[in-house]
């Protein structure tokens, strides 16, 4: 088919390449499909050949803490992506001998694994006819066919796939899968399109249209929610400070954070000294209370923006969960906590 040929023909010269690239290997490509998830490619590289040093095979990965593998990922957000890596390594270890699944069918067990990386692993590895579907593949088809159905209706996903199969057939799965990815990522991008570069633009329903702005089409508008976190950063004589684990499910799941006070707005030291949270405290003799910056930090999530104080809050007498500045240090903690830390604690 001319408009597969066109394609192929197109990533062969504008490839970029990349180290997953040059292997056929399920856990390295599992590995860099799982990091690339809502991650950009010069975000996700150096982590992926840092896991690769410190995990070079699943069974180093299976035997690792998750403590140590949140570690390594700090700092790449959607920590969930970490601690189902970490599961699904030792399920393949413990369960299949360290055999790792081959078919889609078998890849989609992998604990947060679902179409789209099953797709990539089972086409880039073995050669399986399953078609990618990503935002990159929605953008370039709805494109370029003029496409108008929302890619977040409900059969969606499914018309898109069938479509993209329909265009793989006659050439390695592999291959066309990457291009597709490629195109959409180099050539077919989300605002800064360079449509008059493009082989694809004599055909193009959205270019002769003038909507290449409008695909893909889009119904659901993304809910923001503000949240306003107060963490209690605590100095004791022995200069050290507290530190919790976050158990229930949701952002920073298993992360370290400071005891943390969540409130409905921003409040000031006046009513924080008041706070229940804040009192329970009182018993190891607080000597002073002071917000350390004089604006909160605001940290951008995908659904949530957070409104950060900190509170510098010295005691008179140990606490015994407290812990030295140089264990905080290795902690996993999120990454607006990581910029903290690495400004107010020396080594």
């Amino acid at each position: 088919m001319e408009w597969t040929k066109t394609l192929l023909d197109w990533y062969v010269e504008n490839r970029r390449d990349f180290p997953w690239r040059k292997s056929k290997d399920p856990y390295r490509i599992w590995l860099s499909e799982i990091i690339l998830q809502q991650t950009r490619v010069q975000q996700g590289l150096p982590y992926y050949e840092t896991f690769l040093l410190n995990f070079p095979t699943i069974f180093d990965l299976a035997a690792a803490t998750e403590e140590k593998v949140l570690k390594l990922w700090q700092g790449l957000g959607y920590y969930s992506r970490a601690r189902n890596l970490h599961a699904s390594a030792r399920w393949v270890v413990n369960d299949r001998q360290g055999i790792f699944p081959n078919t889609f069918k078998e890849l989609m067990l992998l604990k947060g694994v679902g179409d789209y990386t099953a797709s990539a692993i089972a086409s880039i590895c073995f050669e399986e006819p399953q078609a990618v579907v990503d935002g990159n593949v929605y953008r370039f088809l709805s494109r370029f066919f003029g496409i108008e159905m929302p890619i977040d209706a409900s059969g969606a996903h499914k018309y898109f796939k069938e479509k993209a199969t329909s265009l793989m057939q006659g050439v390695s799965p592999n291959t066309f899968n990457q291009a597709m990815m490629e195109f959409g990522a180099l050539q077919c991008t989300p605002k800064l399109t360079a449509c008059e570069k493009c082989p694809f633009v004599q055909n193009c329903i959205a270019y002769q249209q003038g909507k290449v702005n409008v695909f893909p089409i889009k119904t659901k508008k993304v809910k923001v929610k503000n949240r306003y976190f107060n963490y209690f950063v605590f100095t004791t004589p022995l200069k050290q400070t507290v530190v919790c684990q976050r158990q229930a499910k949701g952002i920073w799941q298993n992360l370290y954070e400071f005891p943390l006070l969540e409130t409905s707005r921003l409040i000031s030291k006046k009513d924080l000294i008041k706070h229940p949270d804040f009192l329970q405290w009182k018993k190891y003799g607080i000597e002073s209370c002071e917000i350390i910056y004089p604006k909160a930090i605001k940290h951008i999530l995908t659904h949530q923006h957070l409104f950060i104080q900190f509170w510098n809050i010295n005691v008179k007498h140990e606490i015994p969960e407290s812990i030295d500045y140089k264990t905080l240090k290795a902690l996993p903690v999120p990454v607006v906590l990581e910029h903290f830390i690495d400004k107010n604690y020396d080594d």
